[in-house]
């Protein structure tokens, strides 16, 4: 038994904000954003719009264009690292909203690289037969843990929500994944706040993402390509071999850079950032989503994600759609 995607949906909040607007908020201009990060502008959740309330508008997206119904759904995994409670799980919270029950429902916190993780872990469930159709979504309102005095943080981050929907299938579909962490790394890409560490700055809403761009763009390039040649070569693939490869949307130069060592060339490769920004576990779902609707990513194309995030966490899949 293998999990094959069945669907797909994504939400991105009304609010727009543009580098223009950040140029009266802290000492940057458009010309520097753009030639730094390639972002022109990035979504911001309103004032009382939640994690869960991106997270479901793109569940019942990705429901819809999976045609199934929401009691077809008996496995919830949600990414992110901007839950809406200390607990229950934002999962439990979105499991609510679809009037679900009974079913596993659960969050992973891997940040920008959460959304790969939970694909895996969704693919394996339904591989072991323990679920048919599991909801997987990827949901940040990040713009909660930015400093907006903070010009290297606040001009790359962004809001917003993406699902996929994989269902049983004996025909091949989500082929291999693999997954890495090293928390080593961690004080690169942190925010060194919660609620047993300096949780006076979660109190006073100071708890903020904290970044050595340098130093996570030099690992971020190397790391984003040499996990994708893994997964290829476990399948016995070059990157001859994919139609489509599906980043974690960071930074232009840093997927410039993947894809060039990855050696695969950018006319293959499905970057949103500049309209969409870092939108952390949300960007690999929401970029995928978005070259399905537009046509794009076809029935039967090889598709290869990859995502890195704090921790650090990073790692890849591969699927035939």
């Amino acid at each position: 038994m293998y999990s094959r995607f069945a669907g797909s949906g994504g939400y991105l909040p009304a609010r727009v904000m543009t580098n223009t607007e950040l140029e009266s908020m802290v000492q940057t201009s458009d010309e520097w954003i753009r030639s730094r990060t390639g972002i022109s502008q990035r979504h911001i959740a309103a004032k009382g719009e939640t994690t869960c309330d991106l997270a479901e508008k793109a569940a019942r997206n990705a429901i819809e264009n999976a045609a199934i119904n929401t009691s077809d759904i008996d496995l919830i995994v949600l990414a992110t690292t901007t839950a809406d409670w200390v607990f229950p799980s934002t999962a439990c919270l979105l499991q609510e909203r679809l009037d679900i029950h009974g079913c596993p429902a659960f969050d992973v916190q891997a940040v920008c690289a959460g959304f790969v993780y939970a694909v895996d872990i969704a693919d394996k469930f339904i591989r072991t037969g323990a679920a048919k159709c599991a909801l997987v979504v990827g949901a940040e309102t990040f713009s909660r843990i930015i400093d907006w005095t903070d010009r290297d943080t606040c001009v790359l981050f962004g809001d917003g929500a993406g699902a996929m929907i994989l269902r049983a299938s004996e025909k091949p579909g989500l082929h291999v994944s693999n997954l890495h962490a090293d928390g080593k790394y961690k004080d690169l890409l942190c925010v060194p706040s919660g609620i047993s560490t300096n949780y006076q700055d979660v109190l006073n809403a100071q708890a903020y993402t904290t970044m050595k761009g340098s130093e996570v763009f030099k690992w971020a390039v190397n790391q984003m390509g040499a996990v994708v040649q893994e997964t290829l070569g476990d399948h016995g693939m070059t990157p001859d071999d994919i139609d489509w490869l599906v980043p974690h949307q960071a930074n232009i130069r840093i997927i410039n850079a993947a894809a060039k060592k990855f050696g695969i060339p950018m006319d293959k490769v499905i970057v949103t950032v500049e309209r969409h920004g870092n939108t952390s576990a949300a960007s690999i779902p929401l970029a995928f989503d978005e070259a399905v609707r537009d046509g794009r990513i076809k029935p039967g194309h090889k598709v290869a994600m990859m995502g890195f995030g704090g921790g650090f966490t990073w790692g890849s899949s591969l699927m035939t759609v």
